[in-house]
């Protein structure tokens, strides 16, 4: 059996090539692209749909005294760390695997996982559940990004790849705006209910339109490096990118910018709310700012590094990480209800972490490693940031709950700690991305 399932997952194997005109392959060719980027796009984007739905009802849920806050910190804590291990492994993985088949299971499981968590109270069978779906999870970042790194040239990848990575911002989005307004009218039940048929959508739409390698189409590889698929040849490859200190450094980067990221997202409807009255529609619509803003960043990433700054990312990570460090600010140290302070905050917040999302994230460590390694390149920087997730969301559920009080019946907080954590961890960020300032491409 366990041989049945490693040959369905294993890469495709080539097949013979047609007698087809130039022009002919070309076009196949770019249908083929088009059809892989954009169903990974909008795949990618539903894996956030089913990742960010607890984000959302979190105050509800404490409302109705199913979990408390620190409960709630350990479930997203425990997804974010299953999370991290399944992003090193998958993306080892992902460099030899049949993506089609990895990503369309991953998102399958996930929008299951969904599904089932709006009828479950059992503190114990929630968290399982829910690390369940991290590890899941995890298959889709991997999947995506070695399926660009097949499908297209050095020279397109950087493009690509910013356009690519909107997919966590439209993830996002789509999960403050939709699952809020389902969460507002029916309850948050709904909500998980809403994000696992979101889930299913999409797992449709990346079995259908999501595509392996070239030669599994019977087109020749994009690359003449991508001929080489020997075993050895990976196993060298991806044995150099964990000894290449300059991977290490962005992923340590990376994890501090997820500490800041995931703040927001996983606390900062929950922030609104308790620091300063919103509503919960009101709250998640000020939080999706940032999500929809973080579309133009990311979008915008590669052809910004690209057009303005010679294909180097190490400026515009400096800049941009400035601007997500300014954004904290503004966000947190500034008190009292002003809406559109705090739209403007979520706008500059978006705008940064969409292009550290991409730089940082993932394409600085892919434009230095070897191209056969690039899904285990993701994989380091991946449970690197992830780690940094989950251990914001225990100390921030710790954190929120440590400085609660009750005064005639009413829940008061004191964000204060959870502030200068924040933003402390965005500026070491930043820090950290000027040490590889000179790394160069290290391609076998």
């Amino acid at each position: 059996m366990l041989k049945h399932l490693i040959n369905f997952y294993r890469v495709s194997p080539p097949k013979p090539c047609e007698e087809e005109s130039l022009s002919s392959a070309k076009r196949k060719r770019k249908r083929l692209q088009w059809s892989t980027f954009l169903s990974a796009t909008f795949g990618y984007g539903m894996y956030y749909v089913c990742r960010l739905s607890l984000n959302v009802v979190k105050k509800p849920i404490v409302e109705e005294g199913i979990f408390s806050e620190t409960e709630l910190g350990i479930i997203g804590s425990v997804l974010f760390f299953t999370y991290a291990i399944g992003k090193f492994t998958n993306g080892f993985l992902a460099d030899r695997s049949n993506i089609n088949r990895f990503m369309t299971t991953g998102l399958l499981v996930t929008a299951l996982v969904n599904l089932a968590l709006g009828f479950t109270h059992s503190f114990l069978l929630f968290t399982v559940m829910w690390g369940i779906s991290g590890w899941f999870q995890s298959m889709g970042a991997a999947s995506c990004v070695v399926g660009l790194s097949r499908w297209f040239t050095d020279k397109e990848r950087g493009s690509y790849y910013g356009f690519w990575s909107a997919s966590h911002n439209i993830g996002e989005a789509l999960t403050f705006i939709i699952v809020a307004t389902v969460v507002s009218s029916f309850g948050w039940r709904y909500g998980f209910l809403g994000a696992g048929l979101t889930g299913l959508l999409g797992a449709l739409v990346v079995w259908q339109f999501f595509h392996d390698t070239p030669q599994s189409k019977g087109l020749p590889p994009t690359g003449a490096k991508e001929e080489k698929t020997d075993t050895n040849d990976f196993n060298k490859a991806q044995k150099q990118i964990l000894l290449m200190p300059a991977i290490w450094i962005l992923a340590l980067s990376s994890a501090f910018m997820y500490i800041s990221r995931y703040a927001v997202n996983s606390w900062g409807v929950f922030y609104l709310q308790a620091q300063k009255g919103y509503s919960t529609l009101d709250a998640s619509l000020i939080i999706s700012i940032s999500s929809v803003c973080g579309i133009i960043g990311t979008m915008f990433s590669g052809v910004i590094s690209d057009k303005f700054f010679g294909g180097h990312r190490n400026l515009p990570a400096l800049i941009f990480g400035l601007m997500d460090v300014a954004a904290l600010c503004l966000f947190l140290l500034i008190p009292g209800v002003h809406f559109w302070l705090d739209a403007l905050a979520m706008v500059l917040f978006g705008l940064g972490i969409g292009v550290l999302i991409c730089f940082l994230g993932g394409l600085m460590a892919v434009d230095i490693a070897p191209r056969n390694a690039s899904g285990a390149a993701l994989g380091v920087v991946g449970i690197a940031s992830y780690i940094g997730a989950g251990l914001q969301d225990v100390m921030s559920g710790i954190l929120i709950e440590g400085n609660k009080t009750i005064v005639n019946g009413v829940e008061r907080y004191d964000f204060t700690y959870i502030n200068w954590f924040w933003i402390g961890a965005a500026v070491l960020s930043v820090l950290l991305t000027l040490l590889v300032w000179n790394a160069k491409a290290n391609d076998t």
